[in-house]
This record gives C-alpha cells, sequence and structure tokens, in this order.
C-alpha cells in the first residue's frame, strides 16, 4: 500500500480545486444545450486533439494498457499498434466529414441525432434504438472508470474499496454537472499533458535513465517476454488472438465521446492540426503505458519479491517506489485525470442521449433549451448511480469493462457512421439495421467460447453490421431522393467549411 503522506493528498486536493474552478469558468459560459453537448462548436486544435485523446484513453491508459503489458511482455504491442492506426484513421478519414455532416443535418448534437436527420426517420425508432445502445454500454464504460478510481484511492490512501469507488464518482460529476462540455474538454487539455508527461517520466525514472540491462533482466526471468510471436507461457499466439489484437482499432469509428470531439471543432481547417496532435499524443503515450508494463517487470522481480498482487496497480508502485512523495502526488494525479477524463465524457454523452434524444425527440418535443440542460444534467447524477452500483465488485478489472464497451461501440455505431459518411445509397433501414445487428453481436459473441468465439467480439460485430447495412439499404430501394439531395449538400459543404 502507498504511504498515505500528507503531501499526497496535498496534490490530490490542489488538482480537484482547479479542475473543479474550470467547471465554474464554464458553468458560466454554458446557455444552451449546444453549449452543455458541444461546446457551441468551439474548440480550437489543441484542446480538440488532447480532449479526444484524454476521454478515449481513460484510467486504462495508466492501470489497464500498463497492467496488460505487465502480463504479457511484447505481446501488448499488438494492442497499442492497432489502437494508434485507429487513431490516426478516425481522425483522417472520419472528423472531417462527420462536423460537416452534423452540421448539415439540422445541427445534430448527439450521433442518434445525426443518424435520425441524416436518414430523416421521421418515427424516432433509429434514435431511440441508438441511444439504448448508447445508455447500455456506457454504463459499462463509466463503471470502468469508477473501478480505476476505487484503485487509486484504495492504493494510495488506503481506503476500503467501496469508500474509494463513491469518492471517485463525487469527483467526476462534480465539475460534469455544472461545466458540461466545456469543463470537460478544457480539463482534458490539462490531464492528456499531465497524463503523457507522467507515463513518459516514471520508466525513465524507474530505469535511472539506462535501458541497457532491461532486456537481460527480462530475458533471465522469461525470455517469452520479448517476443511477439509467443505469449508470456511461451505458446505461439494465434491468428485469432493477434487479430483480436489489432482489431481494437476499429473502435474507434463508434465511439460517441470521442466522435463528439469532431463536431465540436471550430472548423473543418483545424481538423489536419488537430490530428498530428492527437496520434503524436496517443504514440508518446501508449509507447509510456507499455514501457511501465515492461519496467515494472524487472523491477518488481529486482525490489518487490517477484510478484504483485493486482498487475494493474504497478504504475502507482513504480511511482511510490522512485519519486519523493510531492513528485509521486502529481504524477498520482495523473491517474485521476485520466478517469475523470474519460467518466466525464461518458456522462456527458449518456446524458445528452436522454435528454436530446429520448426526452426532447419522444416525449417533449417542445422543451426549452434550459429545460433540456436541466434534464442532462439530472441525467448525469442518475446514470452516476447506476455505474457506481456496476462498479462495486472489486473483482471488476479495468480492461475487461473496457473491452465490452469498446467493441459495442465499435460494431454499432462504427459500420453506421462511416457508410453515413461516403456511401450515398444508404437508407434508414440500413442504419437501424447495421445498429441492432453490431450491437447484438457484441452481446451476444460475448457469451460464447470456444474456437471462432475466441475472436474479439467487435469482429464479427463490426462485419455483421456492414453487410447488414449494405444488404438492407439494397432490398429497400436505397437512398430518398431527399436524402440524395442532403447528401449533395453534404458534399459541397466540404469544402466551404474550410
Amino acid at each position: 500500500m502507498i504511504e498515505n503522506s500528507v503531501a499526497i493528498s496535498f496534490t490530490f486536493i490542489a488538482y480537484l480545486v482547479v479542475m473543479l474552478s474550470i467547471g465554474l469558468w464554464a458553468y458560466k459560459r454554458t446557455t444552451s444545450s449546444e453549449d452543455y453537448f458541444l461546446g457551441g462548436r468551439s474548440l480550437g486544435p489543441w484542446p480538440a486533439a488532447l480532449s479526444a485523446g484524454a476521454s478515449d484513453m481513460s484510467g486504462w491508459l495508466l492501470l489497464g494498457l500498463p497492467g496488460y503489458a505487465y502480463a504479457s511482455g511484447m505481446e501488448s504491442i499488438w494492442l497499442a499498434g492497432g489502437l494508434l492506426v485507429g487513431t490516426w484513421l478516425n481522425w483522417l478519414i472520419c472528423a472531417k466529414r462527420l462536423r460537416t455532416y452534423s452540421i448539415v443535418a439540422n445541427n445534430s448534437l448527439t450521433i442518434p441525432a445525426y443518424l435520425a436527420q441524416r436518414f430523416e426517420d421521421k418515427s424516432k425508432l433509429l434514435q431511440s434504438i441508438s441511444a439504448v445502445f448508447i445508455l447500455l454500454f456506457f454504463l459499462f464504460y463509466t463503471s470502468s472508470g469508477l473501478v480505476a478510481g476505487g484503485k487509486l484511492f484504495e492504493t494510495v490512501f488506503g481506503f476500503d474499496y467501496s469508500t474509494a469507488v463513491v469518492i471517485g464518482t463525487i469527483c467526476v460529476v462534480s465539475y460534469t454537472l455544472f461545466g458540461g462540455f466545456l469543463a470537460v474538454s478544457w480539463t482534458d487539455l490539462i490531464q492528456g499533458l499531465l497524463m503523457v508527461a507522467a507515463l513518459m517520466i516514471v520508466p525513465i525514472v524507474a530505469m535511472e535513465g539506462s535501458f541497457g540491462e532491461l532486456g537481460q533482466t527480462l530475458n533471465a526471468k522469461n525470455p517469452e517476454l520479448l517476443t511477439l510471436w509467443n505469449d508470456a507461457k511461451g505458446e505461439p499466439l494465434t491468428a485469432i488472438a493477434i487479430i483480436s489484437l489489432v482489431a481494437w482499432g476499429l473502435g474507434y469509428f463508434g465511439q460517441p465521446h470521442i466522435l463528439a470531439r469532431f463536431k465540436a471543432t471550430r472548423s473543418n481547417g483545424d481538423i489536419a492540426t488537430a490530428r498530428r496532435i492527437a496520434v503524436s499524443w496517443t504514440a508518446l503515450s501508449m509507447t509510456g503505458a507499455l514501457l511501465i508494463g515492461v519496467v515494472g517487470i524487472a523491477y518488481v522481480d529486482t525490489h518487490l519479491g517477484g510478484s504483485i498482487k493486482d498487475g494493474e496497480t504497478i504504475f502507482m508502485l513504480l511511482v511510490n517506489a522512485v519519486f519523493h512523495p510531492v513528485i509521486a502526488g502529481i504524477l498520482l494525479a495523473a491517474i485521476l485525470a485520466a478517469i475523470m477524463s474519460t467518466a466525464d465524457s461518458q456522462l456527458l454523452v449518456s446524458s445528452s442521449a436522454l435528454a436530446e434524444d429520448f426526452y426532447k425527440q419522444v416525449f417533449r418535443p417542445q422543451a426549452s433549451q434550459e429545460e433540456i440542460v436541466k434534464v442532462g444534467r439530472l441525467a448525469v447524477i442518475a446514470l452516476s448511480l447506476v455505474a457506481l452500483l456496476l462498479a462495486m465488485n472489486p473483482e471488476s478489472t479495468v480492461l475487461g469493462l473496457v473491452s465490452y464497451a469498446w467493441a459495442g461501440f465499435g460494431a454499432a455505431f462504427g459500420p453506421a457512421l462511416l457508410l453515413s459518411l461516403f456511401w450515398k445509397d444508404m437508407n434508414r433501414n440500413g442504419a437501424l439495421a447495421g445498429v441492432v445487428v453490431g450491437g447484438v453481436t457484441v452481446v451476444v459473441w460475448k457469451q460464447l467460447t470456444g474456437g471462432i468465439f475466441d475472436l474479439y467480439e467487435i469482429v464479427p460485430g463490426f462485419i455483421f453490421a456492414s453487410v447488414a447495412i449494405i444488404l438492407v439499404s439494397k432490398f429497400t430501394g436505397g437512398a430518398s431522393p431527399s436524402v440524395l439531395k442532403t447528401h449533395e449538400e453534404y458534399e459541397s459543404k466540404l469544402i466551404s467549411l474550410d
């Protein structure tokens, strides 16, 4: 257990005060639902890029990925490589088009609203079902952040796990509730910088600036940790295992909390700059996370008796072992930064699904902007309580919860979003089929094991959803003349909005 020092406690408190101050500042600038859910589409390239990255990676980047690298060694490069390529492709082929189309499609603020407006769904069925899948998978995703928060406060301060999860939940909800998207995005900018600094500093200091003996130490402990082609037990990685790891990159195209940053960017001209910043940040961050896991193997073997109870705490153990409590407090605050930066985004997207896609569309079409914002804030509280209940199991792993939610979003929304941006003949029935088939495939596939069912569920989900969209769109007559006209308007806007 990490020493519960006054210095670490003071650092955490100071950090929270800064984040809450940003939330208060953003609260004063939030007057409409567009402000609350998309920040008035005012993000420059730096906050857009780092907010997308920080909200993407979460506590998973400082707990789950280092823990996986600690357990599997070089095998983890397959996972990190897939994510890096996915980040780049998402910004390259999706960001500009989604921002443009969300404006053309009646200034849609949410993914369900965009799909409904894009395909002129008067029944509201597409919007409602999309919102259901967002709520379902975000409960697991948000719970992963709360689990990470519980492990942080439990390890750092020695709190009971349940108490630790409650404290972490309060930290996240407090400024998301008031500041909305602006608070989330600007705190993400600070948190993203803090996260990448911590990830690069910790392994370098732990190895005292020299990695020369790291390979020798790992080879002596277990040479299988140094190969890309075998697992830690020395068994060859199967094609299913490698595809499953690399396929994490497919998930980017369907993550609502990341896609929201594209829509919130202030101009299409900022996208290229934001892409370069985002990809550079992701590459540095994941390199640091992998190094922490690998360095942790050698450090634990040399200094801590060869094993630890929970591999996902390796970052915290290294920080405590090699840094003064004041510096340790700052670096450990990076974990809180990672947790808050994603959980707040997830709560915000979930609340927008409830407020914009359920309350306004189904129950109160005449609701005022102030009423929608109020409902959104109440939804943040309600959703956080449900996620809190799911996070109360101390046996939960951050990586496991993220894996399920990531696959769910990637399969349910990835194919629908990509084809809606590029294929003019897609229609409402195809979009609905893609969302349902993708989401249901992930849920069902997750329950099955053995053989082909060991393949990460995002792969069959993404494939089946894509096929469903194409076949159903073709067999139901393709796009209507008015939908085709909207697509033509969108193509012209791609240039005029630069």
